[in-house]
């Protein structure tokens, strides 16, 4: 007790500020683990945690000193088992706005064009029910995915779109990867997504377009060749049902570059919920 008065004692604002970090950690690092497989490794590992403590506290020698060898272990095999998420982590740092001054040195791309372009192809899309997927990069490059495709390095047009996509050609099979205004691959491979809480009548094209959201910050179209649906995935979320007003109102909200203060980290990820 006398050590629990003497740190109350003890408390100041700088422990406030301390109490308040670890807080937010804690909470950013659920919100990256939310919906994907890290969720019940954490539980497992809570479990475990826990177990041991108990094992501890009743003198349980043998039990205690396996569990203890399987923290040990553990935290070797946690960088390897959690890799996605710590890369989305380290990603995400290093896209927050407080890093990105030099972005004021350079003009942007005219983004409003591709907006409008890639909504127009899109309606067309739609109504003839051709399956399509349309990536946009923003700030982590995608060349691993364009590698994986036929490059075209083409100026962003409604018609091109609407080319690329027709069924039986060479390129239709894939996604579409765009870079400011051009148009750099298409029939590109993309990573499907870790989300097992998926709809099960969702295809390939939908989780992919999903999954290239989960590893980079990049936006995803995608058109259903089943049903016409237009969604747009962003930061491993689909909003899906999207008429021409609200997906160019959403693809503007996302791509078109907003006068932003450089103390607003995070808010990239925000935007996006």
């Amino acid at each position: 007790m006398d050590a629990w008065f003497a740190a109350i004692r003890d408390f100041g604002f700088k422990d406030v500020i301390d109490i308040l970090f670890v807080a937010f950690m804690i909470y950013y690092l659920l919100l990256l683990i939310r919906g994907t497989r890290a969720v019940q490794l954490l539980k497992g590992v809570i479990v475990v945690v826990v177990v041991t403590m108990v094992s501890s506290l009743l003198n349980l020698s043998a039990s205690n000193w396996l569990l203890n060898r399987i923290i040990e272990i553990g935290l070797f095999a946690i960088p390897v088992v959690f890799q996605p998420e710590l890369r989305r982590a380290l990603e995400q740092l290093g896209r927050g706005s407080l890093w990105n001054f030099n972005l004021l040195l350079h003009e942007e791309p005219n983004m409003v064009h591709t907006v409008n372009e890639i909504v127009k192809a899109c309606q067309v899309l739609a109504k003839t029910k051709t399956g399509a997927l349309i990536v946009i990069e923003r700030q982590t490059g995608l060349n691993e995915y364009i590698e994986t495709g036929t490059r075209l390095e083409a100026r962003v047009s409604t018609e091109l779109f609407i080319n690329l996509f027709i069924p039986n050609t060479p390129l239709h099979d894939g996604a579409v990867i765009v870079r400011g205004t051009q148009i750099m691959a298409a029939g590109c491979v993309l990573p499907l997504t870790e989300n097992r809480n998926l709809d099960k009548q969702l295809g390939t094209r939908h989780r992919a377009g999903l999954g290239i959201t989960e590893q980079s910050d990049g936006v995803s179209v995608i058109v259903s060749e089943e049903t016409g649906q237009v969604s747009v995935c962003v930061d491993g979320v689909m909003h899906g049902h999207l008429d021409e007003e609200a997906l160019n109102e959403l693809l503007m909200k996302l791509l078109v570059p907003q006068k932003t203060s450089a103390l607003s980290f995070w808010n990239r990820k925000a935007e996006s919920r």
